[in-house]
């Protein structure tokens, strides 16, 4: 974990006046270095990886998707809005990713007519954290890491450039000018703190998983449904909605969360050698899941089609929930003994 400090060079100002202009003197600026966000098509996730490699807390990708219970969400829109990734609840999911030994602290909700001084102190919070060498993040239309500042903005992570353009690499101070005339923003600071027992991790975040089975509306809200609901919502939509931008964007998104759910149980087998047995069927399981729901982004698909790939994928997830459930008894006994 390291920060640069940064100062507006004197020429600046000088080539400025020189020219004409006008410039108010630059203030120090504060760059976190080895602070980088993967490629990952679940940029919530792409944070939490990059932050933990800058803490230095050893996670590979699949235990960061498994131990924040990622991995087992699935959210969905009625109309299969291509928001479902980002609309649910994750206050749920705080706990999770302070047992990994990240706190992830909200600094609040921001809209379009957030007021000026509202503006102000949040950023000014901001720049506090990373001045402490604490990364902090925003989500607006995607998750992204800031790692730094200048005299004009904040910098913010790029997980897909130099491919794509979006989203925005910076943030301007005051006028937040990148988000364009519409935004709903919360900001974040990712603090690192002690990581809790690894056993007692895994537990909570299989727990997790099988409640947003169980009790899908804790996790969701409104027009948004997780777990059962989420394919019901789904498959209701798919005749108007089913070669839409937001199906491809949810099968995406669900389908990798699902790979690494299969990878995550791979390291639990490698963890706990007596259910390495229930670890395998459970990653046979989740990899056909994470197949079929790859295959239900195809916009082309015919919706009859579509529709019987759901109902066979959600039997699929019922019976793996069901393994989830019996993995984390196993492993309570285990502990136990």
């Amino acid at each position: 974990m390291t920060k640069q400090r940064m100062f507006a060079p004197a020429v600046r100002l000088l080539v400025t006046l020189l020219m004409g202009g006008t410039m108010t003197m630059a203030e120090e600026g504060t760059k976190l270095e080895n602070l980088r966000q993967p490629p990952l098509n679940t940029t919530m996730m792409g944070v939490l990886k990059g932050v933990a490699d800058y803490h230095g807390l050893s996670l590979n990708e699949p235990t960061i998707y498994g131990l924040s219970g990622h991995a087992f969400l699935i959210n969905i829109h009625t109309q299969l809005c291509p928001s479902g990734p980002y609309c649910w609840k994750r206050e749920n999911a705080k706990p999770l990713i302070q047992n990994m030994g990240i706190r992830m602290t909200d600094l609040g909700f921001f809209g379009t007519g957030a007021r000026a001084e509202d503006r102000v102190d949040v950023e000014r919070k901001l720049r506090k954290a990373l001045e402490e060498g604490i990364p902090c993040s925003l989500i607006n239309l995607e998750n992204q890491l800031i790692d730094g500042y200048d005299e004009t903005g904040f910098f913010s992570a790029q997980p897909w450039a130099p491919k794509h353009s979006f989203p925005p690499a910076r943030l301007s101070f005051g006028s937040w000018q990148e988000f364009g005339e519409q935004f709903h923003v919360n900001f974040y600071t990712l603090e690192k703190v002690e990581p809790v027992d690894r056993h007692k991790a895994i537990l909570a975040s299989l727990d997790y998983a099988v409640d947003m089975w169980q009790n899908p509306e804790k996790h969701s809200s409104e027009a948004y449904g997780v777990g059962p609901k989420a394919y019901e919502n789904w498959i209701g939509a798919v005749p108007e909605s089913g070669s839409s931008h937001g199906n491809w964007w949810n099968a995406t998104v669900w389908s990798e969360c699902r790979r690494m759910a299969a990878d995550y149980f791979s390291g639990i087998a490698e963890e706990n050698g007596r259910v390495a047995d229930l670890c395998a069927q459970l990653r046979s399981e989740y990899l056909k899941i994470a197949e079929n729901l790859g295959k239900a982004g195809n916009k082309k698909m015919d919706s009859e089609e579509k529709i019987g790939l759901l109902k066979e994928t959600k039997r699929l997830e019922v019976k793996a929930i069901g393994k989830v459930e019996k993995l984390a008894e196993a492993l309570r006994a285990r502990k136990e003994q």
